[in-house]
């Protein structure tokens, strides 16, 4: 079967996949990155020894 490379798109998708998806996809990363920046500010405020530019996932 084919050997396309590509992801399988929904109805929805098919229908409409213009720019903005990709659009979606650039709000959704910036909702990420404005999320870790307050978690990593919370974190440090709780801990008081909050090391900048650690990137280690705390869970």
């Amino acid at each position: 079967m084919g050997g396309g490379q590509r992801k399988r798109l929904s109805r929805a998708e098919r229908q409409n996949n213009g720019p903005h998806r990709n659009l979606d996809r650039q709000s959704a990363a910036d909702q990420k990155a404005e999320l870790v920046r307050k978690m990593r500010e919370k974190a440090g405020a709780a801990d008081g020894a909050g090391q900048p530019g650690d990137d280690t996932a705390q869970s």
